[in-house]
C-alpha cells in the first residue's frame, strides 16, 4: 500500500495511530485471548492461592488438567445413590475428570483401598486404628466425612401406614423373641393401629457393611443383652432373618416380602416408597427419620480433629437415634500430581455443589463447620490446588 504523504499532518498522525491500535489488537488475538492483569486487587499475585473457606468474587473457578483424568472408587452402598449423582454432575462441570464408583459395601471398599486397587474407598464406619495401620505408609489415608444419613427400619405391612417401635420391641424382633406383628410389645406402642396376626420376617445385610456396623453399634449401646449375645461390627452372626446384599438388596427383599422388616439407609427407603417406623430415642420419644431430626442428631455431636465420630445413642428429645456420617477414604499421598489434583477437585465439589443435592436424595447436608474441617484435611493431598469452601 502506498501512502500519500502530501496529506495534512494531522490526518497522517491519525492514520498512524489507527494502524498502531489495529496491530495491537491483532497481536492479542494471536495470543489467544485478552490480556490479564497481574498483582491487581481482582487477581491474586503469581504463585498465590485463595485460602480454604474463601471464594473469589469474580468469575467461576476454571479447572484444567493436562489431559483426561480418571479416578476409581469403591465401597459403601449407603451413599451410593448420592455419589453416583455427584460424580455424574462433576463430569459435566469438569469434562476432563471422570470418577467411577462401585457400590460394593464398606468392608470391600476398605479392603480395596488398603490393597491399592482403587484410588479412594468409602465406608459408613470410620476406619479404626488397626485398619489404618494396614494401609501402606507411602499412601496413608485421610478420613473425609462428605455426607450423613440415617438408618431406618423399613417394613412391608399391608394396611399399616404408621408404626412405632420401642427399644424393647426392636431388640425383641432382632433377637427372635418377638415373632408376630400383633405381639403385645408392639401393640402397646401403637394404639388404634390394627396389627395383623402375621409372622415377622427380618431382612439383614449378607455382606460386610458399614450400615450394619452403624446399626449394630447403636443396638449394642441400648441393649446389654444384644451386646453380650451378638455385639457390633460390619458383619455379625444374626440370630434370625434372611440376608441380602447391599442396601439395594435389602430394599428389594423388603418390597418382595409381605410382613418383612429390615434396616436400610433412609434414602433407599424414601426413593423406593418404603414405609419405615418411628423409633424410640434415648429421651424416650418416638421420632421418625427426616432431614430435620437427623440434623438434630448431628448437632448433638462434635466432630473431632481426626474427623472420626461414632454416634451410638444421641441425646435430645428430637434426635433420631441412628444417624452416621459416611466417609471417603482418600490417600494422604498420591504419586501422580494430576490424580492428586483430581482428588482435591472431587472433594471440593462434594463439599460445595454436592451438598445442595444431598437433601433431595435423602441425605443430610454437612454443617458449615464440618465442611471447613474436611476441606482443611483434604487440601494436603495436592500441592497444586487449593480447595475453596463456598
Amino acid at each position: 500500500m502506498l501512502f500519500n504523504f502530501k496529506m495534512p499532518l494531522i490526518k497522517r498522525l491519525g492514520l498512524f495511530a489507527s494502524l498502531v491500535a489495529l496491530t495491537a489488537s491483532l497481536l492479542v488475538a494471536c495470543a489467544g485471548g485478552e490480556p490479564t492483569a497481574t498483582n491487581s486487587p481482582a487477581s491474586p499475585a503469581a504463585g498465590s492461592s485463595p485460602a480454604a473457606g474463601s471464594s473469589p468474587a469474580t468469575a467461576a473457578k476454571k479447572i484444567e488438567f493436562k489431559g483426561n483424568v480418571a479416578l476409581a472408587g469403591a465401597g459403601a452402598t449407603f451413599p451410593a445413590p448420592l455419589y453416583q449423582r455427584w460424580f455424574q454432575e462433576l463430569n459435566q462441570k469438569v469434562p476432563q475428570l471422570q470418577v467411577n464408583y462401585q457400590s460394593v459395601g464398606s468392608g470391600a471398599g476398605i479392603e480395596q483401598f488398603t490393597k491399592g486397587t482403587v484410588d479412594f474407598g468409602a465406608s459408613d464406619t470410620a476406619m479404626r486404628d488397626d485398619a489404618i495401620a494396614k494401609v501402606p505408609a507411602d499412601r496413608g489415608v485421610i478420613l473425609l466425612p462428605v455426607t450423613a444419613g440415617s438408618i431406618v427400619m423399613a417394613y412391608n405391612l399391608d394396611g399399616v401406614n404408621e408404626l412405632k417401635l420401642s427399644r424393647e420391641a426392636l431388640i425383641g424382633i432382632l433377637l427372635g423373641d418377638i415373632t408376630k406383628w400383633n405381639d403385645p410389645k408392639i401393640v402397646s406402642a401403637n394404639p388404634g393401629v390394627k396389627l395383623p396376626d402375621q409372622n415377622i420376617s427380618f431382612i439383614h445385610r449378607s455382606d460386610g457393611s458399614g450400615t450394619t456396623g452403624v446399626f449394630t453399634k447403636h443396638i449394642s449401646a441400648v441393649s446389654a443383652d444384644w451386646k453380650s449375645r451378638v455385639g457390633e461390627g460390619n458383619t455379625v452372626q444374626w440370630p434370625v432373618g434372611v440376608g441380602a446384599k447391599g442396601n439395594e438388596g435389602v430394599t428389594a427383599q423388603i418390597q418382595q416380602t409381605p410382613g418383612s422388616i429390615g434396616y436400610v439407609e433412609y434414602g433407599y427407603a424414601k426413593n423406593n416408597n418404603l414405609k419405615f417406623a418411628a423409633l424410640q430415642n434415648k429421651a424416650g420419644k418416638f421420632v421418625a427419620s427426616n432431614e430435620t431430626t437427623a440434623s438434630k442428631t448431628l448437632s448433638a455431636v462434635t466432630l473431632p480433629e481426626n474427623l472420626r465420630a461414632f454416634i451410638e445413642d444421641p441425646e435430645g428429645d428430637d434426635s433420631y437415634p441412628i444417624v452416621s456420617y459416611t466417609w471417603i477414604l482418600a490417600p494422604a499421598k498420591v504419586a501422580d500430581p494430576e490424580k492428586a489434583k483430581a482428588m482435591e477437585v472431587m472433594v471440593e465439589y462434594c463439599l460445595n455443589d454436592g451438598q445442595k443435592l444431598a437433601a433431595g436424595l435423602g441425605y443430610i447436608p454437612l454443617p458449615d463447620n464440618v465442611r471447613k474441617k474436611v476441606a482443611e484435611a483434604a487440601d494436603k493431598i495436592s500441592a497444586d490446588y487449593k480447595i475453596e469452601v463456598k
